[in-house]
């Protein structure tokens, strides 16, 4: 059984017990939140596909902790005589463990 759930910008097919790293979000560490924007569910034989998003169905999360992506650069070089640039960025995310899908 999975489902696809929006949060943010991003998609993301999720199952029970799954972990994934959003975008950061304002709610605290062990919080329970419910994500209502479900694209698509799937239990095995059935599927159901919104348009855009299925009426009534929820996946509940616990917001597990705030953490930082990996180090990411953008490294511009021209051919010049000290013409060159490094930036690098980190992406704050916070971690959700999917505890139920609800249709």
């Amino acid at each position: 059984m999975y489902a696809i759930v929006q949060v943010g910008s991003d998609q993301f097919k999720v199952s029970e017990g799954d972990i994934i790293e959003v975008d950061r979000m304002q709610e605290q560490s062990g919080k329970k939140i419910k994500l209502e924007e479900v694209l698509m569910f799937s239990d095995g034989k059935d599927v159901k596909v919104g348009q855009p998003l299925i009426a009534g169905a929820k996946v509940e999360a616990e917001v597990m902790e705030d953490s930082l992506g990996d180090k990411v650069f953008a490294f511009k070089y021209r051919r010049r005589k000290a013409s060159k640039t490094k930036k690098g960025h980190r992406t704050k995310l916070t971690a959700l463990r999917i505890n139920k899908i609800t249709v």
